[in-house]
């Protein structure tokens, strides 16, 4: 296979077969019959089909990436700083974030955005969702983005879906004297081996996915953390609701 192909299979700009997956697997030696099925059950899965696929030519292709990391992903971490995880967000709520883009994104686009983030939840609510685990941290529960009735229906809609089967929310308090290294968005997604575990993190020039062992060695940790240090499902869910009454 010529390189200018294995590159656009790398980029995903052109899909790829079961069958071309298991000769480059032999091409280069691979032997993790683990790491060759999961691929190849992937593969299978045909380009095309996903509901994110809609949006491909209208949206940004982080937008594809994220809804794609979550669908294959058997466990979901993250941790939120300054706004609500895109999973848990209201129509309202992402609706008032996405306005809030410097330029300006034309209604059309935001919209399309809006109708993405809440079209991700599926991932949540199909058959065998996998495990949701979140810390947000006091400032994101404090942030009125769209108004105080917004931000009061987000904290309310919040607290109903940390009650769904396999969503754990914790909040990280103002009162934690242990400093974080997680100051943008972060996503841990766990894939079905090992090899296919990604980091997506939003910074100010985009998403970024890391997949070095190192990297996500780091970013275990920082999430193990974050949740020690975090209030405990109880008292998250408690805070939560005195913010919510206080608006």
């Amino acid at each position: 296979m010529d390189q200018a192909k294995i590159s656009n299979i790398e980029s995903g700009r052109i899909g790829v077969s079961e069958e071309r997956i298991r000769r480059l697997a032999a091409h280069y030696s691979c032997a993790d019959t683990a790491l060759i099925d999961a691929l190849c059950a992937m593969a299978r899965e045909h380009r095309g089909q996903h509901w994110w696929d809609e949006y491909r030519g209208i949206l940004a292709p982080a937008f594809l990436d994220i809804a794609e990391l979550e669908h294959h992903a058997v466990h979901l971490r993250s941790m939120q700083t300054l706004s609500m995880p895109g999973l848990l967000q209201t129509e309202d709520y992402a609706r008032a974030v996405f306005r809030g883009g410097i330029p300006p994104l034309p209604d059309d686009e935001i919209e399309a955005r809006v109708e993405h983030r809440m079209r991700r939840r599926s991932a949540l609510e199909r058959d065998n969702p996998p495990p949701y685990e979140v810390v947000i941290h006091e400032a994101a529960l404090r942030m009125r983005f769209g108004g105080r009735e917004v931000t009061r229906e987000q904290l309310e809609h919040l607290l109903e879906m940390s009650e769904w089967p396999g969503v754990t929310v914790r909040v990280l308090p103002f009162s934690n004297e242990q400093f974080i290294e997680v100051t943008q968005p972060l996503l841990y997604a766990a894939g079905v081996v090992p090899q296919l575990d990604t980091v997506q993190k939003d910074s100010p020039s985009g998403s970024h996915h890391l997949d070095a062992e190192a990297e996500l060695q780091k970013h275990r940790a920082l999430l193990d953390v974050a949740e020690s240090v975090s209030l405990d499902v109880g008292q998250s869910r408690q805070l939560i609701a005195d913010i919510a009454r206080e608006l």
